[in-house]
């Protein structure tokens, strides 16, 4: 389990490290988006997240 919570969060990383790496103007932008954001807003993304991620791991245990 322990190696499996490393690998993901290692995936996570590299993910998100792509986008300034590759478009940093994008990032920028989409940072300064959120910035603007109220915080509701941000908690709804934020709650939408982490429901799809549950969505995806539940999913992925129901197939295997």
């Amino acid at each position: 389990m322990g190696a499996t919570l490393l690998a993901a969060i290692a995936l996570m990383l590299i993910l998100e490290g792509c986008i300034p790496l590759f478009a940093p103007a994008l990032w920028r932008e989409v940072f300064l988006f959120l910035t603007s954001m109220k915080n509701g807003q941000i908690r709804y993304a934020g709650l939408s997240s982490v429901l799809a991620g549950l969505a995806l791991l539940l999913l992925l245990f129901v197939w295997n």
